[in-house]
């Protein structure tokens, strides 16, 4: 897909997004993005090349997941090696001290014809060995969100100032209940993973509108397109292409850091 295709895709289903609202309870898939298998449950290989205070959170991250009926996840030596790199067919999970990014934790995809190849989540320490972000509670939230953005689960709630769910998919100021997935999360992989080798069209997160503040803030020299937006117009999803994939990621800034500009 060229460039200028993607944009004009991306612009249709801003608008759609817009004009036909879905509350992010009913609906938090992210895009119409999921790895094609021929079989449920889906089992997926999530590569560990976390640190020693991150193991017990990946471990728990994997066994909460895996109480999906269509998820089996297994836990395997990681191959991510420098700067997190992807390994084709699997997820690999990696933590370091990534900078003042702005950002928690990122998940990137990458997909062809609206199918994952390979995945990746990264948990930035930069912020997580610093308070409020250095406790289990802030810790596994993200890496339960990051990893499960990677099977292609979006969010049910984009704003920091409410606290709507208990689940992990959430945007929250106060983490302590919010650490693994709920009900509804279950219900929506298995919406997700309905239909065997089921195909999908690219898509969008929905959003709450179109970004704010014109072209210099609705993209990253990283990252690519913003074409996810949370609660308040910022973007925090963005795509570009990559080797003849789509490359998407999905960000999670911190509280209040709405911008996106750092990197």
């Amino acid at each position: 897909m060229t460039l200028r295709r993607l944009s004009i895709a991306l612009t249709a289903a801003a608008v759609f997004a817009m004009v036909f609202p879905v509350a992010a309870s009913a609906n938090h898939s992210w895009g119409n993005y999921h790895w094609e298998r021929s079989t449920n449950p889906l089992t997926l290989s999530i590569g560990d090349n976390v640190s020693g205070h991150w193991d017990a959170r990946l471990t728990q991250t994997i066994a909460e997941w895996n109480a999906s009926e269509v998820l089996e996840l297994t836990e395997v030596s990681g191959r991510a090696k420098r700067n997190c790199r992807p390994t084709s067919g699997r997820v690999e999970v990696c933590n370091g001290s990534y900078g003042q990014t702005g950002w928690l934790g990122i998940a990137q995809i990458w997909a062809s014809g609206g199918h994952i190849t390979q995945g990746v989540a990264k948990l930035n320490d930069t912020y997580h060995d610093i308070p409020p972000y250095d406790s289990s509670a802030w810790r596994q939230l993200v890496m339960c969100q990051e990893v499960a953005h990677t099977f292609g689960l979006g969010h049910q709630n984009e704003d920091f100032s409410t606290d709507e769910t208990d689940s992990c998919m959430e945007y929250t100021s106060d983490p302590t209940n919010n650490t693994g997935p709920d009900a509804h999360d279950f219900a929506q992989l298995e919406a997700i993973y309905a239909h065997l080798d089921a195909g999908g069209g690219d898509g969008g997160d929905g959003g709450g509108g179109p970004c704010r503040g014109g072209p210099k803030k609705c993209g990253h020299p990283i990252f690519g397109e913003a074409f996810g937006f949370d609660a308040h117009g910022h973007p925090n999803v963005f795509v570009r292409p990559d080797r003849g994939q789509l490359l998407i990621t999905h960000v999670t800034w911190l509280p209040g850091h709405h911008e996106g500009h750092d990197h």
